[in-house]
């Protein structure tokens, strides 16, 4: 095991029933790193996270967090971790002062600085009503909450799902800011693939429980590239090229997106005789959805509908 690694994962697998929820995942979280961990709805992402936590017990394999096994995680140890999930589960007859004084007796190293700091951020007042805040203002009161006590390894569970794009704003500058430090690392998952853009230094890519890429993210970025073909009449067919993930066509173009790009892909493609090619960037949502999509060719669905004359 790598001792900078705050997560490390061997094998790690779980059933329910005879579905396979999550497939002999093998990855590593660097100390002191922004990890992404991404996938499509039901891939099983939050599966991982319980197993990690120990919330969960695994089928097979198995993993250490902040170098103790799951299977026996301590007291002493889960005090290193925050964890925050999109359910945002408060007391609603509380108030926001009396939330942080229920959570601090929990905590040794309780925060009370940050605690103040993060509930002013979000414009929390201190003897509001829990069932009263919006939902933006409960995540902002639960990531408050997370962060007080100081946590070495902090875990989120999608938290900023249904929030509007002020309160994710916040919920990202406020985790990022208040965790940013070299002895900090941060497991968080997200469907908001520019919020990923902007803090991640690392990501996983799970698909149908399987684990198809992990790498550092401009890594992943910038081995998915698109080119745009243009020519003087209809394009010709594309033939087999390894690597292809999409293509697209219209009257006198084509679009196409490879993972894995390199000379003899572009070989390939000017043997096609196109007047014009050209690389178009990629953000990651792009990148992201081209690298999970349907492979293959398309057309666009609208000139699948037109209505021929």
């Amino acid at each position: 095991m790598n001792e900078q690694a705050v997560i490390h994962t061997r094998g790690l697998t779980r059933y329910f029933g005879k579905k396979p929820a999550v497939q002999d995942l093998n990855l590593e979280v660097p100390r002191g790193s922004v990890f992404a961990f991404l996938g499509r709805n039901g891939s099983g992402k939050t599966t991982t996270i319980r197993m990690l936590l120990g919330l969960l017990p695994p089928t097979r394999g198995g993993a250490a967090v902040l170098g103790c096994d799951i299977r026996t995680l301590t007291p002493e140890v889960r005090a290193r971790i925050g964890y925050l999930t999109e359910e945002h589960q408060l007391y609603g007859w509380m108030s926001v002062r009396e939330a942080g004084d229920f959570q601090a007796a929990f905590y040794a190293r309780w925060n009370e600085k940050i605690f103040r700091g993060v509930i002013g951020h979000f414009g929390l007042k201190p003897e509001a009503r829990v069932k009263e805040l919006s939902r933006g203002q409960r995540a902002g009161l639960c990531l408050a909450l997370t962060l007080a006590p100081d946590p070495e390894l902090l875990i989120l569970d999608d938290p900023a799902l249904g929030l509007d794009p002020v309160a994710r704003r916040s919920l990202v500058e406020s985790m990022i800011y208040l965790t940013r430090r070299s002895d900090r690392t941060i497991f968080f998952s997200s469907h908001h693939l520019a919020d990923v853009e902007r803090v991640a230094d690392y990501i996983a890519v799970l698909d149908y429980s399987v684990l198809r890429a992990c790498c550092p993210l401009e890594a992943f970025r910038s081995s998915v590239q698109e080119i745009q073909l243009r020519f003087s009449g209809p394009p010709p067919p594309l033939p087999k090229i390894p690597g292809l993930l999409q293509a697209f066509r219209t009257e006198r173009e084509l679009r196409v997106t490879f993972v894995h790009y390199n000379d003899e892909t572009e070989k390939a493609l000017r043997k096609l005789s196109p007047v014009a090619m050209e690389t178009l960037p990629l953000g990651l949502e792009d990148a992201f959805i081209s690298y999970l999509g349907e492979r293959g060719e398309k057309s666009f669905i609208l000139a699948e509908t037109e209505v021929q004359p």
